[in-house]
């Protein structure tokens, strides 16, 4: 046989073995893929083939070995440099380690050498769109379209390029040509032709194209499968037209099929543009008459009547939602609160009714009543004084209906509530908890109850209450943590920051952080997913949600706890623990340090031995997951890598970690104040004079007047006069900015112009004292207690005070334990036990020796320990 002809046997065999290759890792058959790149690279004449080493790496990244994977991949690469696939691989390696801009960078060299590739441009365009480049998508969905124009997805992702670029008409254009070739019968309903015209008319709406908006909607009504769309895009747009008539008309429809939705009522209004008061109410009495049992058409003329017709309402409103029982009554009316003559109108007729209730089961004037009215009465009244701040009175009223009906739920669970307002908030776990026994499969109310006692720093309570709805088999961190559970998250990092544990608390942070990463990534799912199945207006939706993923208050939580805890330990490293047992060894006796080493290896030998138990159950429960897991598909990913509290809190350059959190904020938190004055406390610490001066900018244009802000200022300057060594023209710009910011020059006198001003505010007091002795530590005396003092003795209504206040005056304790402002412990005590007679449940302002014994958890919750606190208030 020639050998020319061997050879090219060899070369079929190959191309064919290399095509399977291919089709292995699409169908996540690994190993297999791996048997025939060992076939192939097995011949002397292929064993250096760059695509087949390439194809290697791919697979072997997909079963967690990145190294070897990168080595393979690497090595095809150099060896077969003109090779397109060879370059997309690389791209695919390095889009699985999240290193997008990288991926571009090969597929685009991947297009040099075949630049119609479909799957290379499929592949462009998914991190394109990912990444948010938006010009660069519409470029690559041009080039897919020319090359596959029979596709509708080639069609709906250019469509959709013009649509995010804000090039409307174009988009327009596009859809339009795309609709027309879509063969659908008149009357034939189909749910993807129907999406497609629903997608149609978002982007001219977005267009400000009403006119042609209603048209469109008017043709296509019969071919659209959602109803309800179709009448609130006519409302809207007869409304923008100025076709009131016909939008009342269609917001009367509406209401007719939902009486319970405002924004139906709002539209109403404007389609009528009722002329005076009684016209406004008689439409509202219309509708109540047609469907009496809504609740929105009695409960919206509360929020624009007044006086006497506003009494005469309300009364109807209230006995009706009294008499049958309506736990939501007071989450209905709470926007009420706003105005002082309707709370006070709202306390008149509520006490009233509390007050005829008790004597004779009666409303006055009215039938008799059910037993469980005054119940609903008083819970009501408990829910209406822990508002208005007299906590007093809100748990007089609490407790009367707990000892009437002590087995209903949400008694118990406002008892806890109002207890979290007063500033117990272990006392409110304990009511929480006891809401929570009365039933125990409850989840809502399982994890308010975790919730509270994550507040009061019981993190192992929370955890076993959790665990009641978690899998079997794993801790119940764990498998909140699978579950993307956040809010337990951020409680538990804030529970650790409080307790000191400040490397538990930063791995909470990096989960949330990890989280919101995820939800980022998991996009890719959606980029093809969405224009298969037509799902267009859900696809832009989620695009325009992921571009403000991190504004979730979520994670502005998690990052400032995290920025707040690193900052710490960057002003106050932690030592090593061999470095603290060398220090503490050095004091102690030969006997006491023999019975400390003693004590330390039992403590070492048992903590050895639950290791290794909790290690083998670990093995065996992922030996378990491990062989579920194969048996449905090959492993597809690496392990993570594990966030260890220890080597957390020993990082080191914490500033450095802090930035990370703080980037997504200044992205996307740039309106919150407190974003600019924690990158001012890190850019401080850096000496970073001009971020520092962005930052306070910023803030400044923000509040002017924050406290927080305000010792930035002070700060700023001080640093900016202490270095007098800057070069020119960065001391020239601060110069020129600072004078627009400091009338005066003299930092004393700011401080002092800045006290005068907020003279009726703690919070400002609070700053200006702590910067009074920031600038003269000998002014200690005229520092924070003496200014608090004057507050409180101007301002005896404190006795009646909010939970923001009581917030407050608990930083300010804190302010002055940790000698913000150079206070002694006598000061400290002082002002302890005068806001300790303001607040008498407040556990933060009782001596920690009172604590300690038990007494204050004692504390004996009779009618009669209330009735002397209310006369004390």
């Amino acid at each position: 046989v020639p050998l020319k002809k061997l050879m090219d046997c060899d070369i079929k065999l190959s191309k064919r073995l290399l095509f399977k290759i291919g089709k292995c890792y699409e169908q996540k058959q690994y190993k297999n893929g791996l048997k025939f790149c060992k076939m192939i690279l097995s011949n002397p004449k292929f064993a250096e083939h760059g695509e087949t080493l390439a194809m290697k790496g791919l697979t072997l990244n997909c079963l967690g070995k990145k190294e070897e994977a990168y080595a393979f991949v690497r090595k095809g690469l150099r060896n077969d440099v003109k090779s397109h696939v060879c370059w997309h691989v690389y791209g695919l390696l390095q889009r699985s380690d999240k290193k997008y801009d990288e991926a571009i960078k090969c597929y685009r060299n991947a297009l040099k050498l075949d630049k119609d590739n479909l799957q290379i441009l499929r592949d462009l365009s998914l991190l394109q769109i990912q990444m948010r480049d938006l010009e660069g998508y519409r470029e690559t969905r041009y080039q897919l379209l020319q090359l596959r124009p029979t596709q509708r997805a080639s069609w709906i992702g250019y469509a959709i390029a013009y649509h995010l670029l804000k090039d409307y008409d174009m988009a327009l254009k596009l859809l339009e040509e795309f609709r027309k070739t879509q063969q659908i019968p008149p009357n034939k309903i189909d749910y993807e032709y129907s999406e497609l015209i629903l997608y149609q008319n978002q982007v001219m709406r977005e267009a400000d194209l009403f006119q042609e908006s209603l048209e469109h909607i008017e043709t296509y009504e019969r071919q659209i499968c959602d109803k309800l769309m179709i009448d609130e895009i006519k409302g809207e747009m007869l409304l923008k037209l100025g076709r009131l008539k016909e939008a009342s008309e269609v917001y009367r429809e509406l209401i007719d099929r939902n009486a319970e939705n405002w924004c139906y009522y709002e539209g109403l209004e404007k389609a009528l543009q009722p002329r005076s008061l009684d016209e406004r109410l008689e439409m509202y009495e219309e509708i109540s008459k047609q469907h009496p049992r809504a609740v929105s058409p009695r409960r919206l003329p509360l929020n624009f009547v007044t006086g006497e017709k506003f009494r005469e309402l309300m009364d109807k409103f209230l006995r009706v939602n009294f008499s049958k029982g309506c736990p939501p009554l007071f989450t209905t009316l709470k926007s009420l609160y706003y105005s002082k003559e309707k709370v006070s109108t709202i306390q008149e007729l509520v006490t009233g009714y509390e007050a005829s209730l008790k004597t004779c089961d009666l409303f006055k004037n009215s039938d008799q009543e059910p037993p469980t009215t005054l119940l609903w009465v008083r819970y009501f009244l408990a829910q209406h004084f822990d508002k208005l701040g007299q906590f007093s009175l809100a748990l007089e009223y609490i407790n009367s209906a707990v000892a009437s009906t002590p087995t209903l739920i949400e008694l118990f669970y406002l008892k806890a509530k109002i207890y979290k307002h007063v500033g117990n908030l272990k006392e409110a776990a304990k009511w929480m908890d006891e809401a929570q026994s009365l039933d125990t499969a409850d989840r809502f109310i399982n994890s308010k109850c975790a919730k509270y006692m994550l507040r009061a720093n019981m993190v192992k309570d929370a955890e076993e209450m959790c665990s009641k709805f978690t899998r079997e088999g794993t801790s119940a961190m764990e498998n909140l943590n699978e579950m993307q559970c956040m809010w337990f998250q951020t409680e538990c990092a804030l529970a650790f920051q409080r307790l000191g544990k400040y490397g538990d608390a930063l791995k909470k942070c990096h989960e949330v952080e990890r989280h919101f990463f995820e939800i980022t990534d998991d996009q890719f799912d959606f980029h093809t997913y969405c224009m298969r199945k037509m799902t267009l207006r859900a696809y832009v939706d989620l695009l325009r949600l992921e571009d403000v993923l991190r504004q979730h208050a979520f994670y502005f939580k998690a990052a400032r706890s995290a920025i707040e805890i690193y900052l710490k330990l960057y002003d106050n490293p932690l030592a090593n623990e061999s470095k603290e047992q060398e220090v503490n060894s050095e004091n102690l006796s030969a006997k006491e340090l023999k019975k400390m080493l003693s004590k330390q290896r039992r403590a070492q030998k048992k903590a050895k031995l639950e290791e290794e138990r909790k290690h083998a159950e670990r093995e065996r429960q992922q030996k378990n997951q491990k062989k579920k897991r194969e048996e449905e598909e090959e492993e597809t990913s690496g392990p993570k890598e594990e966030l260890v509290p220890e080597k957390l809190e020993r990082v080191g350059n914490p500033l450095e970690e802090a930035i990370k959190f703080l980037i997504p904020l200044k992205n996307l938190a740039a309106d919150n104040i407190d974003t600019h004055l924690l990158a001012f406390d890190i850019y401080l610490r850096k000496g970073k004079f001009l971020l520092m001066l962005q930052s306070v900018k910023r803030a400044f244009a923000i509040d002017s007047n924050n406290p927080w802000l305000h010792e930035c200022l002070i700060k700023f300057s001080k640093c900016v006069s202490d270095h007098s060594n800057l070069p020119e023209i960065v001391n020239k710009v601060l110069t020129q900015e600072m004078q627009k910011i400091f009338i005066s020059k003299d930092l004393e006198s700011f401080n002092e112009e800045f006290l005068r001003r907020n003279s009726t505010s703690i919070r400002h007091l609070l700053s200006g004292a702590k910067m009074m002795y920031f600038l003269d530590n000998s002014r200690q005396e005229k520092g924070g207690v003496s200014l608090l003092g004057l507050f409180c003795g101007r301002h005896p209504s404190l006795k009646i005070i909010f939970f923001f206040y009581l917030q407050t005056l608990t930083t300010v304790l804190e302010s002055l334990l940790d000698g913000s402002f150079g206070s002694s412990p006598t000061q400290s005590d002082d002002y302890r036990l005068a806001c300790h007679k303001l607040f008498p449940l407040a556990a933060a302002f009782v001596s920690p020796t009172k604590e300690d014994d038990g007494s204050f958890a004692s504390i004996n919750h009779t009618a009669i320990h209330h009735n002397v606190l209310s006369n004390e208030i």
